[in-house]
């Protein structure tokens, strides 16, 4: 079974329902690390040879995190920053993350109808993660959609717990083998046709 490595960032996570939920869902869940980044670095000191060792350790890397202006915490930045170093994770001898999935869980204040060409903000999830999609790519790791929970200011309790139970099947069905061909051009993970069963 394939081993999950999920970096959370979420510097208010005190105040967010929707994280909490998430988070607790797959907290626990066998060969799934949970690492909350603020939790262990809220000095923003990281420990560089602390994270490649745990990206080492596993097959599946998720950046969960909120969409914080079309982009994620300045945390989790300092880390892709600090951690994914020249001739280790990219460049002519920077082969340790090759082969490995990649993807984000992120989580909007506004709904799917705002991100899209006719909304407020203009763009496509997929096209504000770019530089994710890219920066997995550099380092030779697949990337896969995102799992997205939107809408979450006015998100209804049913909806969440939809959310949640998706979350933790999206996680089994990686570490199942789970591969790109199958996502029937789905924009978001959790859209997947394998999770309605």
């Amino acid at each position: 079974m394939k081993r999950v490595l999920v970096l959370f960032a979420h510097p208010k996570f005190e105040k967010s329902n929707v994280n909490k939920v998430l988070i607790d869902e797959i907290n626990g869940l066998e060969n799934v690390t949970v690492h909350d980044l603020y939790e262990e670095y809220p000095d923003f000191h990281i420990d560089i040879n602390r994270e490649k060792q745990l990206l080492e350790n596993h097959d599946i890397i998720i950046w969960h995190h909120p969409f914080y202006w079309y982009s994620c915490p300045p945390l989790m930045k300092q880390w892709i920053d600090l951690v994914l170093e020249f001739n280790w994770a990219y460049g002519p001898q920077g082969d340790a993350l090759n082969g490995k999935i990649c993807l984000n869980t992120i989580t909007t204040g506004g709904s799917k109808e705002m991100y899209c060409s006719e909304g407020n903000n203009s763009f496509t999830i997929g096209q504000f993660l770019r530089p994710f999609e890219q920066t997995a790519v550099l380092c030779g790791m697949i990337y896969y959609p995102p799992f997205t929970v939107m809408g979450t200011h006015k998100i209804k309790e049913e909806k969440l717990l939809v959310a949640k139970e998706k979350y933790s099947k999206i996680l089994n069905l990686l570490q199942e083998g789970l591969s790109l061909n199958e996502f029937d051009n789905s924009a978001f993970l959790n859209e997947i046709p394998q999770l309605n069963y």
